[in-house]
């Protein structure tokens, strides 16, 4: 592909089929829980599976060099996980109970959008870059918020322009930071519910911003917005039950970032599947990025 920014008409066919219900060769079954973490109307969800029970690959790929980058991804955030907490609603007016109902309740589940995977133009805003050249004071564990300024800065600097529909993808420097820290740290920091963070500030200036731009977001932090939230309300509130938007967290972004500085250009290609869960609350997001 010549130009990253402009790719060809496409179509995508995933070709995951749903987990079988009963593998073959005794393999044990897929099994999934939805775990409501009360008292917030909020949901998570633990698979359990034998990775030979669906759709899978047994091999190896040596590749040279290229300008394919594989993101390590930890989890997107559906459409289950998070509701308006005033009003108890999810995407769609679903409610709790309408989630928890039985085994075979799956409405807002991930399995939607692996039917048609997300793929279109990424941007990458590559904010810790930008703060360290720029003096910027930044602590990813302690709550405190990127602000809509910052990251319109950080797009002037790189010269990158948002397009409508773009997938939005902000590496704050939460992975770098994470690594250097010791077990103590890990564990100290892991031990405090909720846990402080920096990320994307609460505004509704931020809300018109993505709105206007975005199809999807993600970040490289736990939370892609500050946490705890500075507002009575959370951009996961609007983002996932009000508009059904997706939002990606923990993002392994640095090697994409180095890639993106060496040509000068913070776009590229973006794939992501996410699994066939029925009923599935988030999923690994299986990204790839396409420099």
């Amino acid at each position: 592909m010549a130009d990253a920014s402009s790719p060809p008409d496409f179509d995508d066919l995933p070709l995951n089929p749903d987990i079988q219900k009963v593998p073959s060769f005794g393999r044990q079954p897929f099994h999934k829980d939805v775990i409501h973490k009360t008292p917030r109307i909020v949901n998570d969800d633990v698979w359990t599976l034998n990775t030979q029970s669906s759709t899978q690959c047994k091999l190896r790929c040596n590749r040279g060099p290229s300008k394919w980058k594989l993101n390590n991804v930890f989890t997107g955030d559906g459409l289950r996980h998070f509701a308006y907490q005033k009003e108890q609603m999810f995407y769609n007016g679903v409610i709790l109970d309408d989630i928890h109902s039985g085994s075979d309740a799956v409405v807002n589940g991930i399995h939607e959008w692996a039917k048609r995977a997300i793929v279109g133009r990424g941007i990458l805003l590559d904010f810790h870059s930008w703060r360290l050249a720029h003096n910027v004071t930044y602590n990813p564990f302690e709550s405190g918020p990127i602000t809509l300024e910052q990251l319109q800065a950080v797009l002037r600097a790189q010269g990158t322009e948002a397009r409508f529909g773009d997938i939005l993808f902000i590496r704050s420097g939460y992975i770098q930071g994470y690594s250097q820290l010791s077990q103590a740290q890990i564990e100290s920091f892991a031990s405090v519910v909720p846990p402080h963070l920096s990320g994307v500030e609460q505004s509704e200036a931020v809300l018109r911003w993505i709105w206007n731009n975005f199809s999807a977001v993600a970040g490289d932090q736990p939370s892609f917005e500050c946490w705890p939230s500075q507002k009575d309300w959370a951009l996961h509130e609007v983002l996932l039950s009000g508009w059904g938007m997706p939002i990606g967290e923990l993002f392994d972004l640095d090697e994409l970032a180095t890639e993106c500085k060496r040509l000068k250009r913070w776009s590229f290609f973006l794939t992501s599947e996410v699994c066939n869960v029925p009923g599935g609350v988030a999923s690994p997001a299986n990204a790839l990025a396409i420099v």
